[in-house]
């Protein structure tokens, strides 16, 4: 982790490895948390496997559907870990301009109360890394992460 150029979450999950993996991994699942609530998220293409795409649309109350992210895994081990970039597009094209270019890493491992929930946002340069988190990379992936914690441990009681 380099702090000039990197952000970085990380939660207990009050749910097994197997059950946040599930929301993670899920289409209809995902668009449970991905997005920050009001927002509503639409998934367009969930591919986890390395190269595959991960597609994904905002929408407003007023049920209208924009692009939010456009990227691919790199890595997916499954129960442990997902990496994926909006670097390059979910057809491996260089992305154009890319919003925030970032890779990030989602690691799971076993915690005594449940997952050890870990997210590293890494940037190409300091000015990136400090642009994404005054867009509110914190509030942001906090909420997210709260409410995927929701959907895991949901998903764990039944």
């Amino acid at each position: 982790m380099n702090p000039d150029l990197d952000l970085t979450l990380q939660r207990i999950i009050r749910a097994p490895r197997a059950a946040v993996w599930h929301a993670w991994t899920d289409p209809a699942k995902l668009a449970q948390w991905w997005l920050p609530a009001p927002a509503r998220c639409q998934v367009d293409r969930l591919d986890p496997r390395p190269g595959g795409a991960f597609v994904t649309r905002m929408g407003d109350a007023d049920g209208a559907f924009v692009p939010h992210l456009d990227a691919c895994f790199l890595v997916v081990d499954e129960l442990e870990r997902i990496v994926f970039t909006n670097a390059l597009t979910s057809t491996w094209r260089p992305a154009t301009p890319a919003p925030v270019a970032m890779t990030a890493t989602i690691t799971l491992t076993d915690h005594p109360d449940g997952t050890d929930y870990r997210v590293l946002v890494q940037h190409g340069d300091p000015e990136s890394r400090a642009h994404h988190e005054k867009l509110g990379f914190a509030d942001g992936w906090g909420l997210v992460t709260a409410q995927l914690a929701a959907v895991a441990e949901d998903l764990a009681a039944r």
